[in-house]
């Protein structure tokens, strides 16, 4: 898949929302790219809160796309052709609140603009995904070494204390001067 056609998906998905009024953020790789990342080509994940997930499914199905079951209670999955579109509604357990909404920055990603999630909101979404089957950090250290400037390293300290993980990520930045991140 290439990134253009990703982008016309997430414009696509984008101004649905914005046009139904469901409030959205955008996040993941998008919203990595979005921010000065590293493009992607997997799939647009955004955030909704959990009362509007039928309500953005019902638009985007009636704005073209396709809705597709999942056995994941955390997340709702639509299709623009062959592109997956993840609609999150409780990321790593945590509901999407209206304050996590509130924090996104408007931004044009491509040919739209719409809210997109903070750089330190990515980072800290992706420090939880860490676990013992998923450790690997070659695909975050250069998202990390791209949003370095935009993220507020102490809040990612403190939101992801309690994982060894994020400490263990958190240190190798240090050790590596990409960022004073361990107290």
């Amino acid at each position: 898949m290439e990134q253009k056609e990703l982008l016309r998906s997430l414009a696509k998905v984008a101004n649905t929302l914005t046009a139904t009024e469901v409030p959205f953020a955008l996040t993941g790789g998008c919203a990595v790219y979005a921010r000065g990342g590293p493009p992607t080509t997997h799939d647009v994940d955004v955030l909704v809160r959990e009362r509007d997930v039928s309500r953005a499914v019902s638009a985007l199905v009636a704005s073209g796309l396709r809705a597709a079951e999942t056995p994941l209670d955390w997340l709702a999955k639509v299709y623009d052709g062959d592109r997956l579109v993840d609609l999150l509604h409780h990321p790593n357990g945590e509901p999407v609140t209206d304050d996590v909404l509130k924090r996104a920055e408007h931004m044009r990603v491509g040919p739209a603009e719409m809210p997109v999630a903070t750089a330190t909101d990515l980072m800290v979404d992706k420090l939880k995904v860490f676990g013992p089957h998923r450790c690997d950090f070659t695909e975050l250290l250069p998202i990390a070494r791209a949003l370095r400037e935009q993220v507020d390293w102490k809040q990612v300290w403190d939101r992801t204390v309690e994982s060894p993980y994020a400490e263990a990520f958190l240190l190798l930045l240090k050790r590596l001067d990409i960022e004073e991140v361990v107290p």
